[in-house]
């Protein structure tokens, strides 16, 4: 039976407020190392349950009509979908779900999931030879029929990879969106666009709701390896459903809690409850051994000169059918002072994420003041970007803002933005996407461990 992961805590913040100050801010880094065999235990020295031994993952596979337009986007989705069935591990439950205006399961047929093993990956790939293009698009109904998949298996790592390459044009908006929120906390899904006709929002809104990532594919054969990680990616995980449990003081308000590494994610709307009224459970899905951060912001009443207050107390919990399991906990702190020394102090970590943020909103409020033709407001907004970019030695994304505004070639500043018709449409979703992935950063002016 596994074990949960161990996990380092560490939070960052400069605790020091001017008199009258009431938001706090805090960077929480968590880094987690692979689960040991053995009678492994909590961060609080009691052993750990189980966490979930099974693993089930769901290949969606666009088989609309225009992926045989041109006939290379079928044909790499084909070969991607063969390279992640071999690099599911051993055991593994899987099947492959072929999305039209339906979604159809071609492996298996049989109407349960079988392991992954020579015998089933052989025929699985069989399965995936034969795969068409015909039909509309109704990625609701392709998570509909992954939600029924999962269901048989209630307690596993659960993991989708969804695959599109048009819009959602085969039901309503109001049937995607409910079709999300059945699939929300069910399972997690990393979501992919190939060519330049799918619509950037209405795939993030999928994978945004749960938990995952989405890129843009512009070259077919690049598909296979972008499959390959993101299957290597979900083996690796070790336990299904972790949250950040945030407990705050009577009349404090939080004000966001984000995902900032590896990418940004808001998760201040999927606030569940923690158990009682000042605690609420913010949702970051299945782990293995890796390292994300997040930035909390919480409003508090402010407190005497030179004392101290908890704004905020962060656990982290891993949770299954017999409840939650305590993995780690810090402490947000706030001190006022009229000490300007100590109050001027920026913590380098929540600065500089507050600029990534800052830079992701400006590069896709740009593009879309771009697509309207306010080239005024597209000039503004993607030079705010490239300062951005700039100061945090983004250089990924000042090749890609090069790309969909005039440059000064000494100054590296944004002359004006370029005409909707003068920019490819892939570049400037491929600006917007990669925004939302960020740079760690090793400054803590300020800083304090928890």
């Amino acid at each position: 039976m596994s074990q949960y992961p161990d996990f380092a805590f560490e939070i960052n913040q400069n605790e020091y407020l001017a008199e009258g100050a009431r938001e706090v801010h805090a960077v929480v880094t968590l880094t987690a190392t692979s689960a040991t065999g053995g009678a492994a235990a909590s961060a609080y020295g009691a052993p750990a349950p189980g966490a979930g031994s099974e693993r089930v993952e769901v290949i969606i596979i666009d088989c609309s009509g225009s992926m045989d337009y041109p006939r290379t986007k079928m044909m790499a989705a084909k070969e991607a979908t063969k390279v992640a069935i071999d690099t599911l591990s051993d055991g593994t439950y899987f099947a492959v779900v072929a999305g039209t205006e339906g979604a159809r399961v071609v492996y298996p047929t049989g109407g349960h999931l079988l392991r992954a093993d020579y015998q089933s990956r052989a025929a699985a790939k069989d399965a995936v030879s034969r795969l068409h293009a015909n039909g509309g698009t109704a990625m609701g109904r392709w998570l509909g029929q992954a939600g029924r998949i999962f269901d048989a298996h209630p307690n596993a790592i659960k993991h989708a990879i969804l695959l599109t390459d048009g819009k959602d044009e085969s039901e309503t908006p109001a049937d995607l969106a409910r079709a999300i929120q059945a699939s929300i906390g069910t399972f997690t899904a990393d979501c992919r666009g190939i060519g330049e006709d799918w619509e950037v929002a209405e795939v993030r809104k999928i994978a945004d709701a749960l938990l995952g990532t989405v890129g843009i594919i512009r070259e077919p054969e690049r598909l296979a390896e972008d499959f390959r990680e993101m299957t290597a990616n979900s083996m690796g995980k070790e336990v299904a459903d972790v949250a950040l449990r945030l407990w705050t003081p009577k009349g404090a308000v939080v004000r966001f809690v984000k995902q900032v590494n590896p990418t940004l994610a808001d998760l201040t709307g999927k606030r569940a409850d923690g158990g009682n009224p000042l605690t609420g459970d913010y949702p970051t899905g299945a782990w293995g051994a890796e390292s994300r951060e997040y930035h909390i912001c919480v409003e508090v009443e402010p407190g005497n000169l030179n004392t101290e207050k908890l704004a905020g107390r962060v656990t982290l919990v891993a949770k299954d059918s017999s409840g939650a399991t305590a993995l780690g906990e810090g402490k947000i702190r706030a001190i006022w002072t009229n000490e300007e020394e100590k109050t001027g102090r920026i913590n380098g970590r929540v600065a500089h994420y507050t600029g990534q943020a800052e830079m992701a909103s400006a590069i896709e409020e740009g593009a879309a003041a771009q697509e309207a033709g306010d080239l005024a407001t597209a000039t503004a907004r993607l030079g705010r970007a490239m300062d951005l970019a700039l100061e945090s030695g983004r250089e990924d994304t000042v090749k890609m803002l090069r790309k969909i505004a005039e440059v000064d070639p000494d100054t590296q500043r944004v002359l004006r933005a370029k005409s909707k018709s003068d920019v490819n449409k892939g570049d400037v979703m491929e600006a917007v996407l990669d925004s939302t992935k960020t740079v760690r950063t090793n400054k803590r002016t300020g800083s304090s461990g928890s």
